[in-house]
């Protein structure tokens, strides 16, 4: 990043899709607009859920737009709905499923811009 601000076009956005849903990273290292910061969007379809995974670098905020999500946390699990945020330590395993006939919409933050994720 050339200077200290950026507004990132659609165009420029790094979506993924998955058999379960997408995520879409606004901001991060690789996109060159926050070294120090992971910022992105989270859809989880209805009546899917992501793979058990952890991030041992980094914290993650999750805070649910809309949906429902039954949060998985290591051995327990939370409810979560529209206007809900989720702080998940570093290391803990997790993983989500949407409860809701619509799609779980969520944006997500971690606390490097190099985000870390291993599927346990």
């Amino acid at each position: 990043m050339s200077r200290s601000w950026q507004v990132l076009r659609p165009e420029e956005r790094d979506r993924t899709r998955f058999p379960w849903g997408e995520i879409t990273w606004l901001a991060n290292q690789a996109l060159g607009n926050s070294p120090e910061l992971t910022f992105g969007k989270v859809v989880i379809r209805s009546g899917k859920r992501n793979p058990t995974h952890r991030h041992d670098n980094c914290w993650e905020l999750l805070y649910l737009l809309s949906g429902r999500l039954r949060h998985h946390f290591g051995e327990e699990s939370a409810e979560m709905g529209p206007g809900e945020l989720a702080v998940i330590a570093p290391g803990v395993p997790h993983w989500a499923q949407t409860i809701s006939d619509e799609d779980a919409c969520m944006v997500v933050v971690y606390s490097t811009g190099e985000r870390q994720m291993e599927e346990v």
